[in-house]
């Protein structure tokens, strides 16, 4: 039976996962890319977490907050990479209703710990350069605990909220034209009255991509004129070093965001939305170890010494 012949039934149980099952050819090269990628993240990203917590010289708020974000991007990568590989030599594979919500709803609070998270990771950069004095107390380890636990205990909040209060039916539709159980293309099927749902999650869109979005911008703003007022150039360049990292990071995050969910709607970008769905899942929790590495030289230190004692 084909996606559009499963149409008919009239209560959804399991969703199809149409993906490249009408492109067979590339199932087997998607399939080798997502292997290479998703390796590539596994080492990166546990190195960055083992050299943090395994030399006493990182433990500070900068690498605290690193660590938190590898740790997000192992789970959110996990998540998503290795169930698309295993279907990926599947003609139209199945998920099951419970678990394909299961899947949505964790990859929902993962991306979303991730945007707050960022957000804190700029205001620490802010104090850091704007009141080097003070920054030991004021992002104190206790400070730094509760930060990051506030970021993974709001994104569940706004992530179960809309879920638990709004049910949702479908009648009969279950192809989802992409690789995974998007939050996108499982609207498209919904049948019952979407009003409430559609301002919740509104609501949760704005806590969750606008707002931290606007503190990140605002925080570096004010990183700028603090830095601007710093008069050696060399002790200038190197506050701007410490901040060009995770400003990659924002750049390459929130684009990826914004241009899958902020942009309008039509057949043609459905199938633009599902390579750009493999980027965000895939090849951007990639990218996070291999920027703060290469532009980090406490970082390049730290796992050049992990290497040497590894091996001996």
């Amino acid at each position: 039976m084909n996606y559009q012949e499963i149409g008919n039934y009239t209560r959804v149980t399991e969703f199809i996962l149409v993906g490249l099952s009408q492109q067979p050819a590339y199932q087997i090269a998607l399939f080798w890319t997502l292997l290479f990628v998703y390796l590539v993240t596994l080492l990166g990203n546990s190195a960055i977490i083992v050299t943090v917590w395994g030399d006493s010289r990182l433990h500070t708020p900068m690498y605290f907050f690193l660590s938190n974000l590898s740790f997000l991007d192992l789970l959110f990568s996990t998540s998503t990479v290795p169930f698309i590989m295993t279907n990926a030599f599947w003609d139209f594979p199945t998920i099951s209703y419970n678990n394909c919500f299961t899947q949505l709803a964790f990859r929902t609070f993962l991306a979303l710990t991730e945007c707050f998270l960022l957000a804190i990771m700029a205001y620490d950069r802010f104090v850091a350069i704007s009141n080097p004095l003070q920054y030991s107390v004021v992002m104190s380890s206790r400070v730094c605990r509760g930060l990051a636990l506030a970021s993974w205990t709001m994104a569940f909040l706004v992530t179960t909220i809309p879920i638990l209060t709004v049910p949702v039916s479908f009648c009969g539709r279950n192809a989802i034209n992409h690789f995974s159980c998007e939050v996108q293309a499982i609207f498209k099927l919904l049948c019952s009255d979407t009003t409430l749902l559609e301002s919740l999650m509104m609501v949760s869109a704005t806590i969750s991509m606008p707002v931290p979005l606007a503190f990140i911008l605002a925080s570096y703003l004010r990183i700028l004129i603090a830095v601007l007022r710093i008069h050696p150039i060399r002790a200038r360049l190197k506050a701007f070093s410490t901040c060009g990292s995770h400003l990659t990071t924002v750049t390459i995050y929130f684009g990826t965001l914004i241009y899958i969910y902020l942009k309008p709607q039509n057949k043609e970008t459905q199938d633009q939305d599902k390579i750009f769905s493999i980027f965000y899942a895939a090849v951007t929790p990639m990218l996070n170890p291999l920027i703060y590495t290469l532009r980090n030289k406490d970082m390049k230190s730290a796992l050049r010494k992990l290497t040497l004692r590894t091996k001996s």
